[in-house]
């Protein structure tokens, strides 16, 4: 039989089995597509890095679904601490390493000042309120955004926060204090942590708080913030690299994502309301919000604010709030950590003042070293936020092409043997033998978070006033690895399984009357 005739045998077969020829042809179909698109995979890689090949059609998805930072942090030990992987089609080179974040993020700093845009937190969760800061790609709108929040977030802006940072530490430890029965009852922290991070966000940039965790607000924020992280994960949304799975009209990760879009824009709105009111009414308090719309040489649109906005809401809830769960578990189980950091405090503060001092500017070298190797340990984002190239570069000779996605493994930083011959001991004194040693857990490069100095210093008070009031007592076992004691392996925050502790305080009288007789700060 020759061609001319296997074709019209062909044509004759679908002619009369037309069903029977579509069924067959569908599997047929999708091989062809399989192969098609393995070649189109292969072109794509970026040349010169070796890593994992992957599966077809989804690449490496499979692979890093859980603690997927662990994983990388593997893989380099095969493949160099730079390799790249593929989701779906979608090459990305991993950084996991101190020596591979400088070769890449600092020293090519503005070639990776972009981020790359994802289906499902760009495309569905962001389209009415836009992006945070830190998920932005770069363009002249972010720059604007970038420069308001530096001076809102630089040394001497935040020292003037120290007020709203008094308040809400100072309500933490009444909240342990009075909600644990004066160390009577075992208590789970989560909902108090919460509300002190969200707290922190709202006073920081719309004047205003929550009183109470049973408030209906406090609930609906913390419960769509959780779901808004996930959406931002790198791992845990496959129609982000998949375009097929877009196609599902009955997506639940779709709906999902649009119905918390509808409830965060309800709060926001509502906040942004009130302070336009408060502001009309000459009633509000200074804050990073307020501070930009009177300021004539800002010129940031309404999206623009919302995104600060977003940017200080996301990133209190996911890195005080995750840091501070892992840091208690910690505590109630290493009660000779407790011990070391009350000698320390008790240099600067005596028994009888427990809330320390909140304009102290972290001259406690112990506390500060606790907080850093805090962060460093439970890095509460192991990967952190993705880069994008803005332009090609090269690196160790090799072309990365511009629209490269870049990821860095904050977690494989942080544990980097290069840097520490025991990163997995939990170990303080670390930072007090080598002080300018880096941490990871804020990024690296042009796009770190900008909120850094602020976020250090929220920890170092709050961890001064819980070190100086209690001890904290373990009440039932916790898992305090940071890779076994993780709640969701899956999700984009680090959290740990929930638990609880007693706060015990160290003199119960004592402690009592400071929260009674305490003083707020005023800003300067």
């Amino acid at each position: 039989m020759n061609f001319g005739e296997f074709i019209l045998v062909i044509q004759t077969h679908v002619l009369h089995h037309p069903y029977i020829s579509l069924i067959s042809l569908l599997p047929l179909s999708l091989l062809l597509y399989i192969i098609i698109n393995e070649f189109i995979r292969a072109s794509v890689r970026v040349r010169g890095f070796d890593g994992p090949r992957g599966y077809p059609l989804v690449g490496n998805i499979p692979q890093i679904r859980y603690n997927a930072s662990e994983k990388y942090r593997n893989w380099a030990k095969k493949f160099g601490p730079i390799f790249q992987i593929q989701l779906g089609n979608i090459p990305v080179l991993v950084l996991n390493s101190s020596a591979a974040a400088q070769k890449v993020l600092v020293a090519n700093s503005q070639a990776t000042i972009s981020r790359p845009m994802f289906y499902t937190f760009h495309k569905v969760v962001s389209t009415t309120a836009g992006f945070t800061i830190g998920t932005s790609p770069f363009d002249e709108s972010l720059k604007r955004r970038r420069k308001a929040a530096a001076t809102a977030l630089n040394k001497s802006a935040v020292q003037t926060y120290t007020p709203h940072i008094d308040l809400e530490t100072k309500e933490f430890i009444k909240d342990a204090f009075e909600i644990g029965r004066k160390g009577q009852l075992a208590i789970d922290p989560l909902p108090l942590i919460q509300h002190l991070s969200l707290n922190l966000s709202l006073t920081l940039n719309w004047g205003t708080r929550i009183d109470s965790v049973h408030d209906p607000l406090f609930e609906e924020i913390t419960e769509v913030e959780e779901y808004v992280s996930r959406f931002r994960s790198t791992t845990g949304n496959k129609q982000d690299y998949i375009p097929l799975l877009r196609l599902n009209p009955f997506s639940g990760q779709s709906a999902l994502a649009k119905n918390m879009r509808a409830r965060r824009d309800v709060y926001l709105s509502r906040m942004n309301r009130e302070l336009d009111e408060r502001i009309a009414n000459k009633t509000y308090k200074p804050c990073i919000q307020a501070n930009v719309l009177l300021d004539p040489e800002a010129k940031l649109s309404a999206t623009e604010l919302m995104s600060i906005s977003l940017t200080m809401v996301s990133g209190g809830l996911d890195t005080i709030t995750t840091l501070v769960a892992w840091a208690l578990a910690l505590l109630a189980r290493r009660p000779d950590i407790q011990k070391k950091a009350y000698g320390a405090v008790r240099e600067y503060f005596t028994e009888q003042e427990p809330l320390c001092d909140p304009l102290d500017d972290q001259k406690c070298a112990y506390m500060v070293a606790l907080v850093r190797e805090l962060l460093r340990m439970y890095t509460p984002l192991r990967l952190a936020l993705p880069r994008a190239a803005e332009r090609d570069f090269y690196v160790d000779g090799k072309l990365v092409p511009k629209g490269t996605a870049i990821f860095l493994n904050s977690w494989a930083c942080n544990m980097d043997n290069d840097l520490w011959p025991d990163p997995e001991e939990f170990r303080p004194e670390r930072f007090l033998e080598k002080s300018g040693a880096p941490i990871f857990t804020f990024g690296q490069g042009s796009r770190m978070c900008a909120g850094y100095m602020l976020g250090s210093r929220e920890l170092y008070l709050l961890f001064m006033r819980i070190i100086a009031g209690f001890e904290i007592i373990e009440h039932e076992a916790v898992d305090t690895d940071p890779l076994t004691g993780l709640s969701d392996p899956t999700s984009l925050v680090s959290t740990p399984n929930r638990y609880k502790v007693v706060f015990r305080p160290r003199q119960t009288d004592t402690l009592e009357k400071a929260l009674k007789n305490h003083v707020p700060v005023t800003a300067n």
